[in-house]
C-alpha cells in the first residue's frame, strides 16, 4: 500500500514541477509524472530488498527526492532536446 502512496505522491510532485518549470510545451502533459512515479517505485523497491523498513521516514525522503531530482531534471533537458532535434529537422528537410 506504501508503495502506491509513494508513486502517487511522486507524481504529483512531479505534474508540480511541470507547471513551475519552462518548456512544458514541448511534451505531453503526463510524461514527467510517469517517468517520476516509476523512479520512486523503483527506488522504493530497491530500499525495501536493502532491508529498509516501509515505515521508516528515510525510506519516504530518499524515495520522493530522487523522483524529484529526475522530475526537474527531465522537465529542464527535454525541451532543450526538442528544441535542437526540431532545429536539425527543418535544417535537414529545408535541403531537400
Amino acid at each position: 500500500m506504501e508503495l502506491l502512496f509513494v508513486v502517487l505522491i511522486a507524481a504529483a510532485i512531479a505534474l508540480g514541477a511541470r507547471y513551475v518549470l519552462p518548456g512544458r510545451d514541448t511534451y505531453g502533459t503526463v510524461l514527467v509524472p510517469a517517468i517520476s512515479g516509476a523512479v520512486a517505485a523503483i527506488v522504493w523497491v530497491a530500499l525495501t530488498w536493502a532491508g529498509w523498513k516501509f515505515d521508516g521516514g528515510w525510506i519516504w525522503v530518499v524515495s520522493l527526492a530522487v523522483a524529484g531530482i529526475v522530475s526537474i531534471v527531465l522537465a529542464l533537458v527535454v525541451p532543450r532536446r526538442r528544441k535542437e532535434h526540431d532545429d536539425e529537422l527543418l535544417q535537414k528537410l529545408s535541403r531537400a
